[in-house]
């Protein structure tokens, strides 16, 4: 296999723009910094698309492999032929590959192998032939061989079958049939065990459903309720269809061995092929949904980390509780924290007077502007509370709900109690929670991206490929907005592009001697910041009011003389760029014409573009353009939603069956994929995801269960 021709078929990408990019990863260059600088040789390929590419690479490259070692083992066994190899070469799947491998796999004891080792291989061979008209018992007589453990006609007779039962499930082409079979034909039916928890498993108390038009969630669903020994599962096919489709490979109209052959096929197909097939396709189908799961972790992962920060704000971040009471921090616009608290305005002590003392102070003292509640437990009381306190305020301050998912795993972690060790876990949730709303990229990759509250099932899928995954998402954002290199803590600078905790900690350590950066080409002095190092990260990191005003742009350092000549081109400098007077340079460049410049400037027309975006707007954060987090001032209580009312919303998760909306009533409602829109879509991500804020139609509310129902549909 031409793995680089594969990979430009599948992808419609140009089979030289695929080997650049093959060489590239090769030598040690990340996808954000891939997707970013090397435009030119990648066709403009996106981040997404570029780690997609990156694992069919790998996915094709281990298939080589194990190409190869099942050739060398067929080979030390003196078996290879002319024909396997043609269909080695063939298979385009693992599961191919195994299946051509399968009868010359080294396997424990079966029936099979010990027919064979009594000496009966010649006899399976004669009947599977089906051209022997004797009678077959007159034939077994020859094979007993008391001392080899068969004693009777009928012992050679059966040896002989398990041995053709066991060549038949190994048939690699048989299983390719019977497999695709199973995909279009076959139905999954469940049943409910009697188990303490099955009320959750109710819906598939005699539930069938057919595997090709099975959703991704209702297979985790079935294979959760199974793990929890609260549902049988089994997979269900005619039986006489697949047996039908072995009887054309293997049975022939021959009256001494039809019978036998029948039986061996019934026999191979109910004890071997079946009970293989069924697991095999479990195992995919659980693959298929696992993969889908992780994509909407990934779908909702990207929008809930560009979240737009409510910067240059003062946030009072305040943690819920009842018996252990509120905890509050207060962080400055840098994120700083200037005062801590903690009140009791919730039961059982229920001290709202003394707590809104407290609180009116801090917010006057510190000028806050914004109250950041987490939505976890005791917040609607703490919302009521905080309402209340406003009434009482006379700044202009709001408040705004904050998903406080995850924030205890942080307040809990070695990376918690390094940033404040002389707080306790909770003051460090109120920190963590007013830091979300300031900068939610800054903080949430804090937290590992498994506990932040997005996706499905999370517990449930391999934790190797969806930390992998997940890590690849949160580079890639941390990457798109760029990191502030005198200010980032340590683990955001982990995630940008050719840098590492190692070389974070050192950067960290290095500011620390010489109180900040003046510019990027300081980054060569840092420990074990090498060379290739330099050239992957430093693009992403911002240095602003530095020695170069370019150092604060998502301009690479390899393209400064680039932007030199283009600036001396037109008679700009460097201070025109910082003062936002070079407005008129897009519409130059577009009358002279992009490859006429682009060649001047000895870049391409993509770098160019980019270099241009960047020099417009100096330190612009991508985020800005992304939908603010709703503030609120007033109150609303689920007791309080009628059917037809109108809220706005914003939307907090999104998976397969629709979205889940936050309405500010502390119970998300749920918009069904059905009322979403009028025109048909195959998935929720197609038109919602994670942060945007929407006009919801309350369709109705179940009080006792916390259940609503909205749609986005008939609203003006």
């Amino acid at each position: 296999m031409n793995i680089n021709e594969t990979l430009s078929k599948e992808f419609d990408v140009r089979l030289d723009r695929v080997e650049n990019i093959v060489k590239m990863i090769d030598e040690g260059d990340t996808i954000p910094f891939i997707a970013r600088y090397r435009k030119e040789l990648t066709g403009s390929l996106d981040d997404q698309i570029l780690r997609e590419m990156n694992d069919r690479l790998n996915y094709l490259r281990n298939l080589e492999k194990r190409k190869l070692e099942v050739e060398n083992s067929i080979k030390e066994q003196d078996k290879w032929t002319d024909e396997i190899a043609t269909k080695l070469n063939d298979a385009k799947t693992l599961t191919e590959v195994e299946d051509i491998y399968r009868p010359y796999k080294p396997k424990r004891k079966t029936r099979a192998s010990v027919a064979i080792a009594k000496g009966l291989q010649p006899l399976a061979d004669i009947i599977v032939k089906q051209e022997y008209d004797g009678d077959i018992l007159k034939l077994c007589e020859v094979y007993v061989n008391e001392e080899k453990g068969v004693k009777t006609p009928q012992e050679a007779l059966s040896g002989a079958k398990d041995i053709i039962a066991e060549m038949i499930s190994d048939d690699s082409e048989l299983r390719k049939t019977l497999r695709e079979l199973l995909e279009k034909k076959a139905s999954i039916k469940t049943s409910l065990l009697d188990n303490e928890k099955n009320k959750t498993y109710e819906m598939y108390a005699d539930y069938t459903e057919p595997v090709e038009k099975m959703p991704s969630h209702r297979i985790l669903a079935i294979n959760r309720g199974e793990k929890e020994d609260c549902l049988k599962v089994n997979v269900v096919l005619d039986e006489k269809i697949a047996l039908k489709e072995i009887e054309k490979v293997y049975l022939k109209e021959n009256q001494a061995t039809h019978d036998i052959m029948q039986e061996t096929i019934v026999d191979s197909y109910d004890r071997l092929l079946f009970p293989s097939l069924e697991r095999e396709l479990r195992t995919s189908l659980t693959e298929r949904a696992d993969e889908q799961a992780i994509k909407m972790f990934d779908v909702n992962l990207r929008p809930l980390l560009l979240q737009a920060p409510l910067k240059n704000n003062v946030i009072m971040g305040f943690d819920p509780g009842y018996r252990m009471g509120c905890k509050i921090a207060v962080i400055d616009k840098k994120g700083d924290v200037l005062d801590t608290a903690v009140v009791y305005p919730t039961p059982p002590k229920s001290q709202t007077e003394e707590s809104m003392e407290i609180l009116t102070k801090l917010i006057n003292k510190d000028k806050v502007d914004i109250i950041a509640i987490g939505n976890g437990t005791a917040s609607k009381e703490s919302e009521i509370f905080v309402v209340e306190l406003l009434k009482h305020i006379s700044r202009p301050v709001s408040y705004a709900m904050v998903n406080e998912a995850g924030a205890s795993v942080y307040s809990a972690s070695k990376l918690g109690a390094q940033e404040f060790p002389d707080y306790d876990v909770n003051l460090r949730s109120a920190v963590s929670i007013a830091r979300r709303l300031q900068d939610p990229l800054s903080e949430l990759i804090k937290i590992d991206v498994k506990s932040i509250g997005v996706g499905q099932y999370q517990h449930d899928m391999p934790q190797a490929r969806l930390t992998e995954v997940l890590t690849g998402v949160v580079e890639d954002c941390v990457n798109s907005v760029g990191v502030d290199l005198n200010t980032a803590s340590p683990r955001l600078l982990e995630f940008v592009s050719g840098l590492n905790s190692k070389s974070a900690l050192n950067i960290v350590k290095y500011r620390q001697e010489i109180v900040r950066f003046e510019n990027r080409e300081q980054l060569l002095k840092v420990s074990g910041l090498g060379q290739k190092a330099f050239e992957q990260c430093a693009g992403f990191l911002r240095i602003t009011d530095g020695d170069n005003v370019l150092d604060n742009t998502a301009v690479h350092p390899e393209s400064y003389d680039a932007v030199k000549i283009l600036l001396q081109h037109y008679n700009f400098t460097s201070e025109d760029v910082k003062n936002g007077n070079i407005s008129s340079l897009k519409d130059m460049i577009k009358k002279e014409g992009e490859e006429k410049v682009a060649s001047l400037c000895h870049v391409g027309v993509p770098t160019l573009v980019d270099i241009v975006e960047e020099l417009l707007r100096p330190g612009r954060d991508i985020r800005e353009s992304m939908p603010k987090p709703v503030l609120r001032s007033d109150l609303l209580s689920l007791e309080d939603l009628k059917e037809g009312m109108v809220l706005t919303g914003t939307v907090r998760n999104v998976i397969d069956f629709g979205a889940f909306v936050d309405i500010g009533v502390h119970q998300d409602g749920l918009v069904h994929i059905s009322q979403i829109c009028d025109k048909y879509i195959k998935h929720p991500s197609e038109v919602l995801k994670v942060g945007d804020i929407v006009q919801v139609k309350v369709l109705g509310v179940d009080v006792e269960k916390k259940r609503i129902s909205l749609t986005m549909k008939g609203i003006d």
